[in-house]
């Protein structure tokens, strides 16, 4: 069945101060591997575009066996599951040699580009496009809907700029996990690692608007929530160890 696979030096860059894979790198790598999928199936960017439909980013999850480090390469395994009317799910594996270090589970939609409606997948798929989708999930979650944070005190800000921005002119989805881990300071994250992580995105953010970034922790998990003027857009709960 059908997987694109797809194998990633880690930069300099990529890591952070411990020198381990920052989680902005690989949700980054994850967004790469999804889009080349995209691409091999003929639903990519350059497929899309021209009749003014897009995908966006709306849940993920993922599950980490051990820290991904400086001069490992990361493998990803990426497919997408057949529709569900307007939910798109695709799975992903994590490889570092023939170890597998951990997987993900992602949901996204398909959306006019006109006014951002989700559409459902007959506007664009035919039943016969899915004929050899992979069935198997990479990891069995289901649970995505996120309690909200309910400690008010800021611990920062981020004004949304330029360099957030992707081409559907929002900020690009793993934007968000540098300015909600930032909630975290160096010490906290010292001899610590990321066990799992999910994310909702609630609603865009725009050039101009000022995210505050809040957080609590309880039953062992970290809830981190941005908002804008009060409106929650996006949610994060991370399980550090």
């Amino acid at each position: 069945m059908y997987r694109n696979i797809r194998s990633y030096q880690l930069r300099y860059t990529d890591v952070d101060a411990f020198d381990n894979l920052k989680l902005s790198s690989l949700l980054s790598f994850m967004q790469e591997s999804a889009c080349m999928s995209a691409d091999e199936l003929g639903f990519g960017y350059k497929d899309l575009q021209p009749r003014q439909i897009g995908f966006i980013l709306v849940n993920g999850y993922l599950e980490l066996n051990r820290d991904i480090k400086l001069g490992d390469e990361l493998t990803i395994h990426t497919w997408p599951m057949h529709p569900k009317h307007m939910i798109f799910l695709r799975e992903y594996e994590f490889y570092c040699g023939g170890e597998k270090v951990g997987a993900a589970t992602a949901r996204w939609v398909m959306i006019s580009l006109e006014n951002f409606a989700m559409l459902p997948y007959s506007a664009f798929f035919k039943e016969s496009d899915f004929e050899n989708y992979n069935t198997q999930r990479a990891i069995e979650f289901n649970g995505w809907k996120l309690p909200a944070v309910s400690n008010n005190e800021v611990l920062h800000t981020k004004r949304v700029s330029y360099s957030d921005y992707d081409h559907y002119f929002h900020a690009n989805n793993t934007k968000y996990a540098d300015f909600l881990m930032d909630v975290f300071s160096v010490e906290e994250i010292r001899g610590k690692s990321l066990k799992s992580m999910q994310i909702t995105y609630a609603k865009q953010c725009k050039e101009g608007e000022i995210i505050k970034v809040v957080r609590e922790y309880a039953d062992g998990l970290w809830s981190i929530e941005g908002r804008v003027d009060g409106e929650t857009r996006v949610q994060m709960r991370v399980k550090l160890d």
